[in-house]
Formats: C-alpha cells, structure tokens, sequence
C-alpha cells in the first residue's frame, strides 16, 4: 500500500524534545539573516534612504535567498523526522550535524551580499558548498531515520525522500563547479533546486509513482520459433 499521508505514530519525549530543540536552532539561524541588512542602516553614509536601499539591493536579494534556504532545509527536516517513531545516541549527533550546517549558513549568506557584485563566482561558490552540505547532512538525516528509527510498514515514502537527498548530493556537486564558470547558469539550476525542494512531498511522490509504473509495465514476451 502507498505511503502517500505522513505518519502520526506517537513520539517519545527524547524524540520530542530534540525536534523541539531543532526548531529553536532553525528559528535562530534564519532570524540572524536579517542582521546583514539592518547593519546597511548603520553604515555612516548619510544618503537618502532610497538610494541607500537602491544600493544595498544585494543585501536585500540575499536575504530572501538565505530566508527561503533554512526555511526549505526546515521543511525538509520536520517532513523526515515525522516518521521517527524513536530516537538513540547515535541519532543526536545526525542531527546534529544537520544543526551545524544550518548555522553556518549566515556566513555564506553574508559574504555573498557583500562580493556578489565584485567577487561573484567564488561567493556563489562558497554559498554553492553550503547547499552541498546541506544535501549531504539531510541524505544523513534521512538515512538513519528510515533504517534505524521508523516503522518499515509507514517508510515507504521515506525511501524515496532519501533517494532524493542522494541525488541532490550529486547534483549541488556538480553545480558548485559551474558556479566558476558561469553565475547565471549556476543560479538557473539552484532555482530548479529550491523548486525541487520547497515542494518534497510531491517530489518523492513523484519517485514513488514512476517506479510503480514502471512495475505495471508488461514485459514484453519473446516469440519462440516455430518448430520445423
């Protein structure tokens, strides 16, 4: 039967405790973003506050890409750790690691406001790695939830979330590098990505239908030659 609903199965308390505890992490982390944009305010120049916008766009742009990042990278968490029904040791350093990348975030964020203009492709590169980590620590994530703590009846789903953390690994790899040699396709595919992962639910889902068509498919019968 398709796991197409996430799962509801009661939570223990270390379990609840520790989403709690990665909420607050998430919460803090995307609320330091808009610290680079408050700090154009007190930069001295005593331009007019239009022009003072105009030329702090990039700070402004930045922050929104940063906003949508963590808060994507949160979806994604709170989708994977729904069908946790447990937690051990191991898992608390998994997250963990899921934790640190989120708060490193802000750094890349803040030095791609300030050397998108003048150092472009290697501020998207380093802003570009941090996706990269950020798929490395969900595939994590995901893995050990799915093989460790989840129910295998309700995980069906759960694979495919996975599979999809897989591939973004490869995928942000391969992007990190095209970020030196071209921004604007860099940027075209980090935007296919966050549709990608602002929507996971109906990614994996996609997954999940294409492997059972390709089960509905008739095999096709070799015709046996006719005897003499």
């Amino acid at each position: 039967m398709r796991d197409n609903k996430e799962p509801t199965a009661h939570k223990s308390r270390e379990l609840l405790r520790l989403e709690i505890f990665s909420d607050g992490v998430f919460a803090i982390a995307i609320t330091l973003l808009i610290l680079e944009v408050i700090q154009t305010l007190h930069s001295g120049s005593r331009l007019p506050l239009r022009q003072l916008l105009q030329e702090n766009w990039k700070s402004i742009l930045v922050f929104l890409v940063g906003f949508l990042t963590i808060l994507i990278c949160w979806i994604n968490h709170h989708i994977v750790l729904s069908y946790a029904e447990k937690t051990d040791g191991t898992f608390f350093w998994v997250n963990g690691f899921v934790l640190l990348v989120v708060t490193f975030t802000p750094f890349p964020t803040a030095i791609l406001a300030e050397y998108l203009e003048t150092e472009s492709n290697f501020a998207l590169a380093i802003f570009g790695f941090n996706y990269f980590m950020m798929s490395v620590s969900a595939y994590c994530v995901a893995a050990y939830v799915y093989s460790k703590l989840a129910s295998k009846e309700k995980s069906e789903l759960l694979h495919y979330y996975k599979l999809l953390y897989k591939y973004s690994i490869v995928y942000t790899f391969l992007v990190f590098f095209i970020c030196m040699l071209s921004v604007p396709l860099a940027m075209l595919f980090y935007v296919a990505l966050f549709i990608v992962f602002a929507l996971p639910k109906k990614s994996a889902s996609w997954l999940l239908n294409k492997k059972h068509k390709k089960k509905k498919r008739p095999s096709r019968q070799v015709p046996t030659p006719r005897s003499l």
